[in-house]
């Protein structure tokens, strides 16, 4: 039987209230030391039907920070790669086309997937106006943050350029270095009037950043060097991402959202691409050696944002296990009102995957005389994937519930203690 999450969904009936509303712990105490959950799996029961309820500490938030506010975070600080991008890639090399954004914007509206991303629905929960692209020109609005994200971001320094390899330039390092730029110009340029559509210079210390990052590290390389290739430096993925923190930390930052990274080995895509036999296949159809690969990250990054807390002790570095949510959605697709888990939405070929490497999601190519054309299905809300690499609108809202009813942070959080939480459409 498929584990229960524990999520209001437009998909799923609204069975529970959020779990542990109001129930807040301040890394005021050793974090380490709390009572938690310490598997991608604890926050539901051995059965996978009952949600546990996990303990925390409760203890006094700064009145400062949340009194008489609807939320006490007045912006949202993200970094990451095309699963958080929201139009920063395509403000830089513009190139979007649809089908992607078919479902809620209905036009592309520069994010990897057809409807929002994860830190979308984020914005929304607690009120705050989609992030407009650090790097978009024209129309932005950073009154209430700023998104640094691009598609085909790495944590470490590309060694390859864009037009030879597809990977960003912006990596997490430029991502940094764009933030502490953008402190510099609000300190010099905001306005008391907002015209400038900056936010105030006290924003930085009231704001949630959040980082979905590594993936890309994690396999771009992966069919070529395989597993124990990628092991030799992903302990620098997490170190810099852990350093990364504290630099935000030295300029204010204290409450920080570091997402793990998903199932790869359940990816459609790389189900095609990535070498295997039949004997790695899971009973779900997933790849068993690179999921168990990507456990091994993860656990990396959880011990490195514990050491990291023990660092910075008076700020929030929350481990966010999105793996165990979008593990729970490849396998079990239909307990969530999805119909199809290792599938992809939009691509070409149909079967198991619908996925060629050949011809990529809103694409055609002429192979052999013959026209390719990969094409978005018309029911994206039962796909668990979108192109065979991202996720759909559907479920990245099934992540955000999880994440918003606080059942996947390690150490304990709680959102509702910082914001009145808003409904997410």
């Amino acid at each position: 039987m498929g584990l229960h999450l524990v999520q209001p969904n437009s998909l799923v009936e609204n069975k529970t209230n959020c779990m542990e509303k109001g129930c807040r712990m301040e890394p005021l105490l050793d974090v380490d030391m709390v009572v938690a959950p310490t598997t991608s799996t604890s926050m539901f029961s051995k059965h996978g039907t009952t949600p546990l309820i996990v303990p925390c500490v409760i203890v006094a938030m700064s009145a400062a920070r949340i009194h008489g506010k609807k939320c006490g975070f007045e912006a949202i600080f993200n970094f990451g790669d095309s699963n958080s991008d929201t139009g920063g890639f395509y403000a830089a090399f513009p190139a979007e086309r649809l089908p992607f954004g078919m479902t809620y914007f209905h036009k592309p509206a520069g994010r990897a997937t057809d409807g929002r991303v994860i830190v979308d629905f984020l914005a929304q929960a607690l009120g705050i106006p989609f992030l407009s692209p650090y790097l978009q020109s024209i129309g932005s609005d950073f009154r209430h943050g700023a998104n640094f994200a691009t598609l085909a971001s790495t944590v470490r320094l590309p060694q390859t350029s864009l037009f030879v390899t597809g990977v960003s330039p912006f990596s997490l390092a430029i991502q940094l270095n764009q933030m502490k730029q953008f402190k510099t110009k609000v300190d010099q340029l905001h306005s008391s009037s907002g015209e400038d559509k900056l936010p105030p210079p006290t924003v930085f210390g009231k704001s949630l950043y959040t980082f979905y990052i590594g993936q890309n590290d994690f396999t771009g390389n992966l069919a070529s060097i395989g597993i124990n290739g990628v092991k030799h430096y992903i302990p620098q993925v997490v170190s810099q991402i852990a350093s990364t923190i504290k630099e935000i930390y030295a300029i204010g930052g204290r409450d920080f959202l570091v997402l793990n990274l998903a199932p790869i080995g359940c990816y459609p895509a790389f189900l095609v691409e990535l070498p295997h036999n039949a004997s790695d296949i899971d009973a779900f159809g997933c790849l068993i050696s690179y999921n168990n690969a990507v456990v091994d990250y993860n656990t990396m990054l959880e011990e490195a944002l514990k050491q990291t807390r023990r660092e910075i002790g008076d700020a929030n570095v929350v481990y966010t296990d999105i793996h165990s949510v979008m593990l729970e959605l490849f396998h079990h697709p239909t307990s969530h009102g999805m119909k199809y888990g290792t599938k992809a939405c939009c691509g070409y070929g149909g079967g198991a995957y619908n996925f060629d490497k050949r011809v990529y999601c809103g694409n055609e190519k002429v192979i052999n005389g013959r026209t390719l054309v990969a094409t978005a299905c018309g029911d994206p809300y039962n796909y668990v994937s979108w192109d065979g690499i991202h996720a759909t609108d559907a479920a990245n809202k099934i992540v955000a519930h999880a994440m918003i009813n606080g059942s996947i942070f390690r150490p304990p959080f709680s959102l509702h203690k910082f914001c009145d939480i808003q409904a997410i459409d």
